[in-house]
């Protein structure tokens, strides 16, 4: 659907007392257009026989020309009132429902026959349809407050779609609520971010989605996993093999210098190498 086509046409139920005033503007209207039009008659046999003047005769003609302009107003008043829809202006009609924007229609929450109002100062009106631009697809997320402070507008993040496991789109945030919501007892903050067009193909509006945002990242780096070990207040340790063939081996306690952390394996900066063999692992 393109922006500005027709959606609905709403039928206007009109107000008694207000119908029967523009009914009765229009029979005034009318009779007066009548009166002028007599009289603009009789002017003008006067006027070509040189008995009234100019003056006069073009003051009947323009009295004329705005009885008729009057009965044009008060009949399209009347239709407004009666249908909703001017003859003027049919096309900005607010009976003639259009799309204000090009895209597919999500939902038509009314049937025909459904009673609906117009948006105004107390409330937003009836929704009539809704249409979302497929193209412009948007994540909307929650993040928990102890980790909105990691993030930041334009940062990039991969999306994973639980219906289409073999999808992961990738998007860069928009917009980072300014205010947390304690719904459920959690205080998190809502994200959104706008999906890019190549890789969102094939995903439809309300699918249920994750996102991983990649805060730092480390590539060639020694690690090991991270339940290898020790933490000792700023301090971190790993046991390294000394000599595997005493019983039981013996092990050295190591200090280590840690980097970046997945939760699984961690970073190693200093303190061992490659060939080191750990006590409950081998580094990786």
């Amino acid at each position: 659907m393109a922006a500005g086509d027709v959606i609905a046409k709403i039928k206007v139920v009109p107000d008694a007392s207000q119908l029967s005033n523009a009914q009765n503007r229009l029979n005034v209207a009318r009779i007066e257009l009548t009166d002028c039009s007599t009289r603009f008659g009789r002017d003008s046999a006067l006027y070509s026989r040189r008995v009234i003047s100019r003056e006069e005769f073009e003051t009947s003609r323009r009295n004329l020309d705005k009885a008729r302009e009057e009965v044009a107003a008060a009949a399209d008043a009347l239709e407004i009132v009666r249908d909703g829809v001017s003859r003027y202006n049919a096309s900005e009609s607010n009976t003639m429902v259009r799309a204000t924007i090009t895209g597919l229609i999500l939902d038509v929450p009314v049937k025909v026959g459904s009673s609906v109002i117009q948006a105004n100062t107390m409330n937003d009106g009836t929704t009539i349809a809704t249409i979302a631009d497929m193209n412009n697809l948007i994540f909307k997320g929650k993040v928990d407050e102890t980790e909105v402070g990691l993030l930041r507008v334009g940062m990039p993040m991969t999306i994973s779609v639980g219906a289409m496991p073999e999808l992961s789109p990738s998007a860069v945030i928009e917009y980072i609520a300014p205010k947390g919501d304690d719904t459920g007892g959690a205080n998190t903050f809502e994200i959104k971010a706008a999906l890019a067009l190549d890789s969102a193909e094939g995903l439809r509006a309300g699918y249920s989605a994750n996102a991983t945002v990649a805060l730092a990242s480390a590539r060639s780096v020694l690690s090991v996993p991270e339940g290898v070990v020790e933490f000792a207040g700023d301090s971190t340790f790993v046991y390294v093999l000394t000599d595997s063939t005493a019983h039981p081996a013996q092990y050295t306690r190591t200090a280590v210098e840690t980097g970046l952390s997945n939760g699984i394996d961690i970073e190693i900066k200093n303190g061992i190498d490659s060939t080191a063999i750990l006590r409950g692992d081998k580094i990786r």
